[in-house]
């Protein structure tokens, strides 16, 4: 029998199996707890049998009772010895594409999936654009109100509007369930239909599920090509 996975509790296969911090994980959810930036085995931080990344892992606070003037002291430095440190990560990856924070795979999917989302929006106000455009002036859809049949075409040579294709791209099926834990995530059945596909980064593509009409981001390994 298959263990849980430790976020999302589905069933982990052997495939796609981590096992760390006493549990099972999908490589897709062993992430960051804060900022979900995917984990490996060997830049991970365990915190209460959580994976957190370096810039995320929980540091203890002091009490009332501990805040004396040395641990304000200690405290103060290594906010600072912080400081320098996140300053030097953020130097050694300027101009590699992303920073050590501020644009993580994460925020590049979700920035990904915003501007797919705006070219959706875009092409459907065109559409409606066109079909706004179509229609005559008012003055001519007044003269041919008062005299029909100077506009009217003989059968044979009246023009008839080519069928408009359905958009076409790669179809995916569904092997597994899935329950979207984000926004713009989708849910999915076993077996259910994803159209128009397209690769957002390692791990998740965007489509369509045909059965709701729900577009949006999915996991790669749960679904397969058809």
């Amino acid at each position: 029998m298959n263990p849980p996975c430790g976020r999302c509790r589905k069933p982990v296969y052997p495939t796609e199996k981590i096992n760390c911090l006493d549990k099972y994980w999908h490589k897709g959810c062993f992430s960051c707890e804060v900022c979900k930036m995917a984990l490996s085995m060997t830049n991970y931080k365990g915190f209460e049998k959580k994976p957190y990344c370096t810039m995320h892992y929980p540091k203890t606070s002091f009490t009332i009772v501990t805040d004396t003037p040395e641990n304000l002291r200690l405290k103060q430095q290594s906010m600072l010895n912080s400081q320098a440190l996140y300053k030097e990560d953020f130097e050694k990856n300027k101009g590699k594409g992303f920073s050590v924070v501020a644009d993580t795979p994460e925020m590049q999917r979700v920035k990904k999936t915003q501007d797919q989302i705006s070219n959706i929006k875009y092409h459907e106000e065109f559409e409606k654009s066109k079909i706004r455009s179509d229609a005559p002036p008012p003055e001519n859809r007044q003269e041919e109100a008062s005299n029909p049949d100077r506009f009217r075409q003989p059968a044979a040579q009246q023009m008839h509007p080519a069928a408009v294709a359905p958009p076409c791209g790669r179809r995916y099926q569904a092997m597994y369930s899935y329950t979207a834990a984000e926004p713009d995530e989708v849910s999915l059945l076993e077996g259910d239909l994803i159209l128009d596909v397209e690769p957002i980064d390692e791990g998740w593509v965007f489509g369509c599920n045909q059965r709701t009409g729900q577009r949006g981001m999915l996991p790669a390994n749960y679904v397969r090509p058809v």
